[in-house]
Formats: structure tokens, sequence, C-alpha cells
């Protein structure tokens, strides 16, 4: 289908559309027309909306893709705004002859057909190339008897389209309607060929076949149907509508890019998504309004259903005009997309900083997540691929502590409300070289801390000191009750088995942090075991907490 011509003069730079660009909705869009009053999918791909309202299922999906979100009965379908926008300022003419058509197809349904007719002479003046539009003015001719000119409308439409359907079908009966049965069936054996199942192809060639006095099932027909010659007559100089089509032009003086800006960060789109009230936004952008309110940031209408199906697909259409016609712009933006995503994934400078509990290397850390800065950190996590952030306990000074624990983020389970829980587990211990902020949530740069390692007779006391403490920490943990053991297994899973050997992991043995998660012990009293690059002090310390319970436990 065209998409039709701006007013424009011949003058102007002209760039040629082709036909998978502005109607990229494939052969089905190619050949149904204008699109008029355009609504986006929720997979991406966009139709006019008569069309989705015409077609509307129990369960519908997209005829493009099959996935499922079509229009659903009684669905309130919206156009997307930008693109019925765009579409006003490339192709005032088509707009207007869309909709001069839409009013002859209502003054058609209420048997008002010479106003309707006169709707459609309007329509194709103003849009002399829309195939569709004589299609349907050769059916209003043959409704007025006017056989002639329902034949000649026919015939326009099928030069237009060769392999229009539609259009041979109106051909069909505007022959037949004239007696010329032998050319009707033609056409009607034509349209069999496109689409076999065709039920009217199907019975108006059974009438004229009748009336000529062939039988379609005598083995005549169907053998030419069916023959070799035929396929080759019927397929000869058909070549890919997408690559061949003459298209429409679009002057590149009218593709101003502020008219492809998204609303929220003021640049050029970039993964362009659009909500079911009809507003596009970049991806990123939607992303974080939802952290903070599940409504759209123009219209204010509530998008609960959109935040719980957490399933954002880009508007393809739009993709595709900002691909050819904003290429540099793209590019530019791109770039700095890329550089964005550059710096967040950066494991040592503007770390993000999650500041809440004390985290430990090995050990489980889940985390449930409700606060709007909190949704954008972990979302940018996943995003960059790094899946870590830190976690850090608070300080009433400076915000958050000095050490901490890079946490990896293993799951997410998204809430239909936007809330997450997050299964993280401890990685690396670091010390904060900088604090500070990015976007409502703390980031800091950060430099790895290890043990260091001892030998000879160091290491000989290291391992008698390891064993004692591991066997100490054991009979602690087994003199609990049922109950609170119960709960720590739960949380935290079983008490790691000693190592063979202790100074193996930079962190050290996975067993001492498990301890030092469950000893109660508040956060403050366990950052130091946490910033100790002593294993030594480390295991002395659990040594002198687990012997002070034990007596406080006697008394």
């Amino acid at each position: 289908s065209k998409l039709g011509s701006p007013d424009t003069s011949a003058s102007k730079k002209m760039e040629i559309i082709p036909t998978s660009s502005l109607l990229s909705f494939r052969r089905r869009l190619i050949i149904s027309g204008f699109l008029f009053e355009p609504v986006s999918l929720p997979c991406g791909h966009t139709f006019c909306k008569k069309c989705l309202e015409r077609d509307r299922a129990p369960e519908p999906r997209c005829v493009l893709c099959k996935e499922a979100g079509g229009a659903a009965a009684g669905q309130l379908l919206r156009v997307n705004v930008i693109l019925s926008n765009l579409l006003t300022k490339w192709f005032p003419c088509q707009v207007k002859a869309s909709q001069l058509r839409h009013e002859g197809n209502l003054l058609y349904k209420e048997k008002k057909l010479q106003a309707a007719l006169q709707k459609y002479n309007e329509a194709v003046s103003l849009a002399p190339n829309d195939h569709l539009l004589y299609s349907n003015r050769s059916q209003i001719n043959s409704t007025l008897k006017a056989c002639e000119d329902a034949l000649h409308d026919a015939e326009t439409a099928c030069r237009l389209q060769p392999y229009w359907l539609k259009g041979h079908l109106r051909k069909g009966q505007a022959l037949a309607n004239l007696g010329k049965t032998e050319e009707a069936l033609r056409e009607f054996l034509f349209c069999l060929a496109l689409d076999t199942g065709n039920k009217t192809a199907k019975s108006e060639a059974q009438k004229v076949s009748f009336l000529s006095h062939l039988d379609l099932h005598s083995g005549i027909v169907l053998a030419w149907l069916c023959s070799t010659a035929f396929f080759f007559f019927l397929l000869i100089d058909i070549v890919d509508i997408r690559e061949n089509s003459t298209g429409q032009h679009i002057p590149f003086e009218v593709v101003d890019p502020s008219d492809l800006d998204c609303s929220l960060c003021m640049r050029l789109f970039y993964e362009p998504v659009t909500t079911p009230c009809g507003h596009t936004f970049c991806l990123k952008c939607l992303e974080r309004c939802l952290d903070h309110n599940p409504k759209c940031p123009l219209c204010k209408e509530g998008l609960s259903e959109c935040l719980a199906m957490r399933k954002y697909c880009k508007t393809v259409l739009m993709e595709e005009l900002i691909a050819r016609y904003l290429p540099e712009e793209l590019t530019e933006r791109r770039k700095i997309y890329e550089e964005e995503i550059a710096e967040l994934s950066n494991l040592n400078k503007n770390v993000p900083i999650f500041v809440c509990t004390m985290a430990y290397p090995t050990v489980p850390c889940p985390l449930h997540i409700f606060e709007p800065c909190y949704r954008l950190m972990i979302r940018r996590c996943m995003e960059t691929g790094t899946r870590q952030f830190g976690m850090c306990i608070s300080d009433p000074v400076k915000g958050f502590a000095d050490y901490g624990c890079i946490l990896e983020i293993r799951n997410v389970e998204f809430f239909a409300d936007g809330r997450s829980v997050v299964d993280s587990i401890g990685k690396r211990r670091f010390k904060v070289i900088q604090h500070s902020q990015r976007d409502g949530y703390n980031t800091a740069d950060i430099e790895y801390i290890e043990d260091q390692k001892v030998q000879g007779q160091e290491y000989a006391a290291l391992l008698v000191l390891h064993d004692s403490v591991y066997d100490q920490a054991y009979t602690w943990f087994n003199s609990l009750k049922q109950a609170l053991k119960s709960r720590i297994l739960s949380h935290f899973g079983p008490m790691p088995a000693k190592d063979p050997d202790p100074q193996a992991n930079p962190n050290g043995p996975a067993w001492c942090w498990w301890v030092l998660a469950v000893l109660p012990l508040e956060n403050r009293a366990q950052l130091p075991f946490l910033a100790m690059q002593s294993l030594r002090e480390r295991l002395s310390g659990i040594r002198r907490v687990l012997s002070f319970m034990a007596r406080a436990r006697a008394r």
C-alpha cells in the first residue's frame, strides 16, 4: 500500500521511501492501504485502528508475530500520538483522504450511496494512487448499477496493486455484472491462486462457471488452475514487493528531529516503546518513571498492567523511521547510551551502593526492593550485565560505612506493583575511597581488599587456630534450640565445611563468614571483621565472641 505524497513542490530534495520502511507491517499491510489512526500493540507492531477494531477476537494475536495482545473485545484502542502527528505532517492529503474514506463507509452502511460516492470522489482527488479508494468506489458503483464505472475503478486498483486479491475480486464482480463471465471467471481463479481458501472468490467462481456452462470441479478448470502454465502466468515478473515498490516521497526538509524527541529526556527516542494510552517514550525513561508511579507520565492513565507484564517491546515502525531518516542523530544518541552503560559497568568507579545491612563473601543475602532509587539501581545492574552492586551499612556522618561487600544477583522475582525480591550472594570485600551519589542512590569509588597470606611457622599456627575455632563454632551452633537452628538454616543454608587450606580464598574460609552472619552481633560490631586483612585476627575475634557467649550461657 501507499502512504501518499505530502504537499511539497517538486523542486525539493526527495527521498524514496521503500514500502518496508513506512509500511513495515509486511505484505498484509503493504496491500491494505494508508496507515490511518495508527495503534501500536504491546508486541511493537502498528496497525490502523479500524483494522484492529474490525478483527477483534476473544484471544487476540498480532497477525505479524502471533504474539498475544491484539485487540480484545471491548478493549479501548488508543492512537499512537507521535506516529499520528508525523503522518499528519508528512502526508496531509493522505490523512484527509483516509478520513473521507471512513466517512464514505459509514454513509454506505446507511445506504446513502450518492453521499458515499461523493466522499470517495473527494478522497480520490486527494490521493489518486490509493488502490483502496478505487476498490471501495468500485463497490459503490456496482451497488448503484454503474457497472462500467465499477469496472474502471477495479481495473485502476489492480493496476496500482497487481497482486492484491480484493482488487481482482472487485474486477471479477464488475465483469460478471457486465455479462463477461469468462473474463470474470479468470479474475476469480486468479484470486483463488493468490488465496486458495478465499470463500468469496470460490463462491463467485462457482456462480460464473455455472452461467458460462463450465463445471468448476470438472477437471478442466481445476487442471488449468493447478497447471504449471497458470502459475507461470501468475508469478511471472513478480518480485519482492518490499524491495521494488516505488514507494512515496518524503522531503528531508519535513523530517524534523525534534518531532522524534522523548518528552522525558528531551533527546531522540532510543528504544522507543508505546504505552496502551498511545504515548511513546524511551524504554529507560519509561522504566524510571514507573519506578516512582505506575501511571503514564503525560496523561496519568494507570499502567499497572504494563508494569505487571514487565515486557516492553520497542515500537518497530518508530525505530525504522529513526534509523532511516535520522541516521546521524541515532548514531550520536547510541554513542551517548553506550557511554552511560560503560560507566555503569565499571566495578571500581561509581559502583552502586545499597545502604542496608551487613553482607559477607559467600553468604546469601535476599533483599526486598521497593524504593524507586533501588529499583533503578537493580535494573541497571541487570542491564549492564555486571549483576553486581555494593552493600554497606549506614553511617550517621558519611551516609554509609567505609567497608562493604560486593553482592552478585543470582535471580530477581518481580511483582505486579513494581516491587521485587532479589536473590544475591556475597562475592568480594571492598574499601570505600570516595562517597558519591547518582540518580538518587549512593555510589562509591572502591578498592578491593584481600587477606594477607602467611607462611612457615605462622601458617602452621594458623592451621591449628583455624581447626580449633571451627570446632568451637560447630559446637555452638549445634547447641542452639531446634527452632532457631531451623530459621538459620532456611535463611543462610548449612554451615560450610572446613577448608583444607584456609588461605586458598582471598577472602578466607567461607565458614567464617557464615558464622559471623548468624552470630547475634550488631552491625557495628560485625563491620571490623569485614575490614580485617588478617585471617588470624578474624579467627581470634570469632573465638572471643564464641567464648563470651559460652560463658554468658553458663551463667
